[in-house]
């Protein structure tokens, strides 16, 4: 069976870790709130009335494509493309290029940066490898404007960091909205996830600290995991509609 991904590849290392994945849906939580196109994520009015399913989509959408047959992802992105056809034609108007690029960007980037937080460095090959994925899956969706590799990937990412987000009234209603649903707790370890994880520009943009608790919290989370204890602390962390498919996203256990 051929695979959209290969079985060995570091991709799958990294989106077959629940951990991992959090980290992801942290940066991505908060450059969303950031991005100038998310008016289009209030159109459909999933984005403010569930913002965590919404985010949460967004990742099992990226999960199911690493980790599924070729045909069977290609079907995932066409269904992808097909969703936002939809949505356009209901506005009557095109979502940006830029738009779809920011996402795929954020996947790239908080892919790398999360595992490397919690696992180790990769090398540029690696990097690369995880590029080469998500260009691909923007190829299928015809996405225009890609960068060819990871290092132009690299400078077009800082480019639209500087040119797409800004802080605004979206960014504070959903920055309230994942207080609402979270809890202050919870929002609290939230904010100290996107500080830790999130690039300067985003930062900046939300007025966070340049220094996150989660670096003290990190080690002993670590050691749990260890010793198989990460399950019981992410029972306490997450929201009980959302522990279930957190904990089902664990492929790689180790």
């Amino acid at each position: 069976m051929e695979y959209f991904v290969d079985e060995d590849s570091i991709v799958r290392e990294i989106w077959g870790k629940g951990d991992t994945i959090l980290f992801i849906f942290a940066g991505a939580s908060a450059e969303f709130a950031l991005n100038k196109a998310v008016d289009w994520l209030y159109y459909t009015g999933r984005l403010p009335n569930d913002p965590l399913g919404r985010l949460f989509s967004t990742v099992s959408y990226a999960r199911k494509i690493v980790f599924s047959e070729e045909g069977a992802a290609l079907n995932a992105i066409d269904a992808i493309a097909a969703i936002h056809s939809a949505v356009e034609s209901k506005r009557g108007r095109s979502i940006p290029d830029w738009a779809y690029r920011d996402v795929l960007f954020m996947l790239i980037d908080y892919s790398i940066r999360s595992y490397e937080v919690l696992e180790h460095r990769l090398s540029i090959a690696e990097k690369q490898e995880v590029f080469n994925v998500f260009f691909r899956v923007g190829k299928r969706m015809r996405l225009q404007g890609l960068p060819e590799n990871f290092e132009d990937f690299q400078k077009m990412r800082q480019s639209h960091l500087e040119q797409n987000l800004e802080a605004g009234n979206y960014t504070r209603d959903l920055y309230r909205r994942y207080r609402k649903h979270l809890g202050a707790i919870r929002y609290r370890l939230l904010l100290e996830t996107q500080i830790y994880i999130t690039p300067k520009k985003v930062r900046e943009l939300l007025s966070f600290r340049h220094f996150s608790l989660l670096s003290l919290l990190l080690p002993p989370y670590q050691l749990s995991r260890r010793i198989n204890l990460d399950q019981v602390l992410r029972s306490i962390i997450l929201p009980t509609e959302y522990r279930a498919e957190i904990n089902s996203l664990d492929q790689n256990r180790k």
